[in-house]
């Protein structure tokens, strides 16, 4: 950017120091009568121009490396013509443009950021983020340990159903060594009526023994009183004056000793036929009961060997159940470490763009300020310029 018109500006260079714009010197007012000279080449109308004037610039030199310090303080000369006055405005003509040149420079990748910054906040922004897939994974995750859950409950309601069968089974148990006990005393109550058995049958022995004995005494009394009656008929013949009727008398005797006979052997086998009798009735029933005793036993057997193998299986899908159970909690304590893996680590994504975004938020207030501020300069600049083409 360039003028064409000249005004008179005498920069302060004192000490050999060029003041930047926002340096905050101060000049002292001069009050003169000013003659100056416009045109392009330093000649044309003469201006006299008698005014006091105070100027004083302050702007903020623009940061992050960018700035060059452009102002200083124009003054108004007095009393005569200022030399060079051609290349001073040359030279301001070049730090404006510059200046400007600098300012559209930063404008361009202050808007180059902004669309870098909507760029990434695109991308990255949270209101855009793809928590999508982690959000599947982990419905997915929630699906199966919700499954294996269901599957865990089942094998527990099993265990627990096998669990509440446990007691049946040990009662059943309990019954049945208490059978096999009650099994042992009939054991030792057969053998014991086996033995009166034994007994009863040697005492029927003895007594049949003993009756044979009797009747065989029997009859040899009856030889015995037969003979002696003979003995007696043929004394009665020698010595007898009347003969008497032996025959009668051996009948009678005979009868006698038969019927005492006969009712001996109905007492005998009254007492001894009851005793045989209701020992014979009790070694039946003994039997019987043996027998029954027996199928019972084989059916409590049968029924121990069927419960000692329900049993058994129950134990075997018990610990397979516990098994199932302390691998389903192993599986689901595995997929929650996943799962909390997954969301620390989109935890820190989303505070690496949390943390990217306060810095480009950052970096984008810190170029705002620095427009801000050249803004106020280049106002500053314009005011200058005003002021001066003011006293032309």
């Amino acid at each position: 950017m360039s003028y064409s018109r000249s005004s008179v500006y005498a920069s302060s260079r004192r000490s050999g120091v060029t003041p930047g714009l926002g340096s905050g010197r101060r000049f002292a007012p001069s009050s003169s009568a000013a003659s100056v000279y416009a045109g392009a080449g330093g000649s044309g109308s003469r201006v006299s121009v008698t005014r006091s004037t105070s100027l004083s610039s302050a702007g903020g030199a623009y940061g992050a490396g960018y700035g060059a310090g452009l102002g200083g303080s124009v003054v108004v000369m007095g009393s005569g013509v200022v030399a060079n006055e051609k290349e001073t405005l040359q030279d301001l003509n070049e730090r404006l443009a510059t200046y400007l040149e600098k300012v559209r420079s930063l404008e361009q990748e202050n808007r180059r950021l902004e669309v870098q910054i909507r760029e990434v906040m695109a991308k990255r922004g949270p209101s855009t983020q793809d928590w999508g897939r982690y959000w599947d994974v982990i419905e997915e995750l929630r699906d199966k340990v919700g499954g294996t859950d269901g599957d865990r409950d089942k094998d527990r309601a099993v265990a627990g159903a096998a669990q509440r069968r446990v007691p049946r089974y040990e009662a059943e148990l309990a019954i049945r060594l208490s059978v096999e006990n009650d099994i042992m005393g009939l054991r030792k109550v057969i053998d014991d009526t086996n033995m009166t058995r034994l007994q009863l049958e040697g005492e029927i022995e003895s007594l049949k023994e003993e009756l044979i004995f009797m009747k065989k005494n029997h009859e040899e009394e009856v030889k015995s009183l037969q003979a002696q009656v003979s003995d007696s008929a043929l004394t009665v013949e020698v010595d007898a004056p009347k003969s008497q009727d032996l025959g009668k008398i051996m009948a009678e005797i005979r009868a006698q000793y038969d019927t005492l006979a006969q009712k001996n052997l109905e007492d005998l086998e009254k007492q001894w036929g009851r005793q045989i009798t209701e020992t014979t009735i009790e070694v039946t029933q003994s039997s019987k009961d043996i027998d029954t005793a027996r199928s019972t036993v084989v059916d409590l057997r049968r029924s121990v060997q069927t419960l000692e193998i329900d049993l058994e299986s129950l134990h075997n899908q018990r610990a397979r159940l516990e098994a199932n159970v302390l691998e389903v909690e192993n599986r689901y304590a595995a997929q929650m470490e996943q799962l909390n893996a997954l969301v620390l680590r989109a935890e820190a994504e989303l505070l690496q763009v949390r943390n990217e975004l306060q810095h480009q938020a950052e970096e984008y207030q810190a170029l705002l300020n620095v427009k801000g501020k050249l803004e106020a300069e280049i106002a500053t600049y314009r005011r200058l310029l005003e002021g001066g083409e003011e006293f032309r």
